[in-house]
């Protein structure tokens, strides 16, 4: 019993990301009890003969990764450059075209969001609650803030107002060029909640976030007064961990609508201009993010299950669970193709269509832990042991 509280109270110290794994947790202490283990086990790859080739364009190694934390480090992409951090501090430019590397800086710093470019500047967040802003020439130093605690979602930036979210829930508006803040807005964090790798989205004059309890917010993006004020989830269950929800992933706006998902929250979408609840989807359970399509929400599941829904009214078209269990990545759309990276260092694509397997690749023997990201028609992918790759899709 008191190694079962010992593991239940680092598990809420840590921070929950899906419901599986506190199902997970209870088998794994069952199994110290009885000598079994009773966890879900990721399902084993399939021999896939691909019919759309993935090939490594280039790929490099850049300082400790992750360096073993839970951290949202992710490379930032331009026109002539990659942009990548690690934990310790360490952060690299390389060309784009074959990876050379052109600077590096030893920040010194515990990064554990971005890199963001915003202008002629390259914005991280530290666990230490500082945001800083490097030289996109050089790396330099241009300035650090000071904020309130560990900042885990990416910067958002528009109209030289940079919009940061910290770990005790606070959002805050910076001036792009000082670091100055504009303002910030506070709000209640419930007793337990998600530690959640999600950011806040800009749109127009808008901030939209998520938070605890399924509530979805907008503010003025020059002042932070709220605007509007949805619940896009509704808590069920006896429990308080039943009745956690969190809306921890990005939101994503097109054409006049927000959609939205996180933990225990399906997925809802949300009209932009006034708030309403335009449609809830119940049957995606838990997910930690999404990609937009022309007509479709394409999602990975906090059971690693790949989802197709519709733009209209959420309906599921397509489920794929060949990856049962395999720590996905959120997708990555990249043309009439899904690309989702795993626990084992993997890259998957996956037909929109039908959601089909068509293709596989290994980037590296650690876990890809961020959605890739895709730049003219490239993915990019950095992995947590710090593997920096470029791969084509044919």
């Amino acid at each position: 019993m008191r190694l079962a509280l010992l593991l239940f109270a680092a598990w809420l110290l840590m921070g929950c990301t899906q419901l599986d794994a506190f199902k997970d947790l209870g088998s794994s202490i069952q199994g110290l009890i009885t000598g079994t283990d009773n966890s879900e086990p990721p399902k084993e790859l399939e021999p896939l003969e691909p019919t759309v080739p993935m090939t490594v364009l280039w790929k490099t190694s850049v300082g400790k990764g992750y360096d073993n934390q839970i951290v949202n480090l992710v490379p930032a992409v331009t026109a002539s450059h990659v942009y990548v951090a690690d934990r310790r501090g360490l952060v690299e430019a390389h060309s784009r075209q074959n990876g050379d590397q052109q600077w590096e800086v030893e920040t010194g710093l515990e990064l554990s969001a971005g890199p963001v470019v915003a202008g002629d500047k390259l914005l991280l967040g530290t666990s230490n609650a500082e945001l800083v802003a490097l030289s996109l020439a050089d790396g330099a130093l241009l300035w650090k803030r000071a904020l309130s605690s560990e900042i885990l979602a990416l910067p958002r930036v528009s109209r030289n107002v940079i919009v940061v979210r910290t770990s005790d829930g606070r959002l805050a508006g910076l001036d792009l060029n000082s670091g100055g803040v504009k303002w910030s807005h506070e709000r209640t964090i419930p007793p337990l909640s998600v530690r959640s790798l999600g950011s806040p989205s800009i749109s127009g004059d808008l901030v939209l976030d998520g938070f605890g309890g399924g509530k979805l917010i907008a503010l003025g993006l020059t002042d932070g007064k709220p605007v509007w004020e949805a619940v896009a989830a509704m808590a069920h269950g006896r429990s308080e961990v039943e009745r956690l929800v969190a809306l921890d992933a990005d939101p994503l706006v097109k054409e006049g609508m927000v959609y939205i998902t996180g933990f225990q929250a399906g997925v809802a979408a949300v009209g932009l201009a006034d708030g309403d609840v335009q449609w809830r989807q119940a049957n995606v359970y838990s997910s930690h993010g999404m990609v937009v399509g022309r007509r479709s929400l394409f999602i990975s599941d906090t059971n690693s299950d790949v989802w197709q829904l519709d733009l209209r009214n959420g309906a599921d078209l397509w489920k794929q669970n060949a990856l049962h269990q395999r720590r996905l990545t959120v997708p990555a759309l990249i043309r009439n193709h899904l690309v989702v990276g795993d626990f084992e260092g993997y890259l998957h694509a996956l037909s929109v269509d039908d959601g089909s397997l068509v293709g596989r690749l290994e980037i590296d023997d650690e876990p890809i832990r961020a959605a890739p990201v895709v730049f003219d028609e490239t993915l990019y992918v950095y992995t947590a042991g710090g593997v920096l790759a470029a791969v084509g899709i044919n």
